[in-house]
């Protein structure tokens, strides 16, 4: 190799990390397990492949055709496995799993100290009227961060359909997404996860107020059933002095 191109290959590798050191670190291509293989799994996970995340899920059947066409249609060299060795390959893990099973699923990950734990989920039943109600005293992140004490829950993706998150444009709108946590450098880390695929975050505080961003998701589903559906758009604005 002739010292012309070992000086071009030593600028671009310069450059290269001078651009890894610049990018916010939610910016940067992260391992992720979603954990499940049903709708929100199959609209979240191909979104987060788009920009050059690793996939991996867990499925409690890796060799169903279900999860096998999931990871088909995923890029990135997405694989499927167990829920257990999904969480255990990954910084951030997803529960998209129906809240009626999320205990026991979380309890059979393994430790999940220090990863980011994202939670969808919305603990809801219907009244005999057909309105959707809350069912559990305090909330599904509470209660997950509780069984996870080490790990860092983000409560996320719990207020609009697996249909606008796979096509965000579909709603009209920057379709926002509440983010309530303990950990700031978590919600930054799914912050920047949210906004990559055409979302927009905000950070509504610490996971005691996951009780209100789950209501939220009640008013949508009641005004869904009612023929009146919306989706939260919701608008920063400047303080009143």
């Amino acid at each position: 190799m002739n010292s012309t191109a070992i000086s071009t290959r030593n600028i671009i590798n310069s450059l290269c990390l001078i651009a890894g050191l610049l990018l916010p670190a939610q910016l940067l291509a992260e391992t992720i397990a979603i954990i499940g293989t049903g709708r929100v799994a199959s609209a979240l996970g191909p979104r987060f492949a788009e920009q050059g995340h690793r996939i991996i899920y867990g499925s409690r059947d890796p060799e169903s055709s279900k999860a096998r066409e999931l990871v088909a249609r995923t890029s990135a060299g997405a694989v499927v496995t167990t829920q257990a060795d999904a969480a255990s390959q990954a910084d951030i893990v997803l529960l998209a799993v129906p809240w009626t099973v999320t205990e026991a699923v979380v309890k059979g990950l393994g430790d999940l100290s220090g990863k980011i734990v994202i939670d969808p989920t919305n603990p809801y039943q219907r009244t005999a009227a057909g309105l959707a109600e809350h069912t559990v005293a305090t909330s599904a992140g509470e209660m997950i961060q509780g069984w996870l004490p080490d790990a860092r829950v983000v409560k996320a993706f719990n207020t609009l359909s697996s249909l606008t998150m796979a096509d965000p444009a579909s709603s009209g709108g920057p379709v926002t997404i509440p983010l309530v946590g303990n950990d700031p450098e978590a919600k930054a880390v799914i912050a920047g996860l949210v906004e990559s695929i055409g979302l927009e975050a905000m950070d509504l505080g610490p996971i005691q107020y996951a009780h209100e961003v789950e209501g939220m998701l009640i008013v949508w589903a009641n005004a869904r059933l009612s023929g009146k559906p919306f989706d939260y758009h919701l608008r920063r604005t400047t303080p009143a002095n």
